[in-house]
């Protein structure tokens, strides 16, 4: 059986579901495998679905892009003011930065993880501090 363009291997138990399994999927790729391009990806699926997509894929989408941009900008920015304040010459200004990157990076893969687990159930689900608020439209989980 031929597989369509919209099915990923597995048929859905919610509306959407593979969509905010490929979005969960494409925010875990820009941080391990191909950052920038599967974050471009990402961003034209938000920009091609952000207002048709099922509700469970809209937050998914949403969340995947909001949080590539915020952590995304906690990487560069702070990693810039560690060097800025430190300078490249400091030690400690490099033991600092990698800390703080190793950090603030496998938490957000960690998350990712978990948010690309709760998409293949069919579920929502909010990064902490960071993460859109989840609309009432979606409900709380599943």
């Amino acid at each position: 059986m031929p597989l369509s363009d919209d099915d990923f291997g597995f048929e859905e138990e919610k509306a959407g579901q593979n969509l905010a399994v490929l979005a969960e999927a494409l925010y875990l790729i820009n941080l391990l495998l191909l950052p920038g391009l599967a974050f471009l990806i990402l961003l034209g699926l938000w920009f091609n679905y952000k207002d048709s997509a099922p509700p469970l894929a809209r937050q998914h989408l949403r969340q995947t892009t909001f949080v590539s941009l915020v952590g995304g900008l906690l990487i560069v920015i702070l990693s810039g003011l560690i060097v800025g304040l430190g300078g490249l010459d400091w030690e400690w200004t490099w033991v600092t930065l990698i800390l703080y990157f190793t950090c603030i990076h496998s938490t957000l893969v960690l998350f990712g993880m978990y948010a690309l687990i709760k998409a293949m159930n069919g579920q929502t689900w909010r990064f902490p501090l960071i993460g859109p608020a989840i609309p009432r439209s979606t409900g709380k989980n599943g």
